[in-house]
């Protein structure tokens, strides 16, 4: 009975992943115009995950100060019931609603 985790297998991935990383570094090496752009868009986007993560460990407290609900209640701010509604209580003598099809 054969395996199907194989070291057939497991050499395939190796050589794909190896052939792709030999590719990329060829390019990357290469002083073409897309690999300039590519260059230049992988910079951007790792200076500005590095600015997001510096600006929410300075400012990361008091944007969630400012959306967390104070106070006391059910939810914060919230009052645990409303003064001018009586609820789901019926008036006296009214039959009870069904719902029919």
């Amino acid at each position: 009975m054969e395996e199907p985790w194989d070291f057939e297998f497991f050499s395939r991935i190796a050589d794909s992943c190896l052939s792709f990383l030999s590719e990329f570094v060829d390019d990357w090496l290469a002083n073409d115009m897309r690999v300039s752009i590519f260059k230049i868009l992988l910079g951007w986007l790792i200076v500005s995950l590095i600015a997001i993560h510096f600006a929410w460990k300075i400012y990361g407290n008091t944007v969630n100060d400012m959306y967390y609900r104070q106070g006391t209640g059910q939810n914060g701010g919230t009052p645990d019931t409303s003064p001018h509604l009586s609820g789901w209580e019926s008036k006296a003598g009214d039959p009870p609603k069904t719902h029919r099809d």
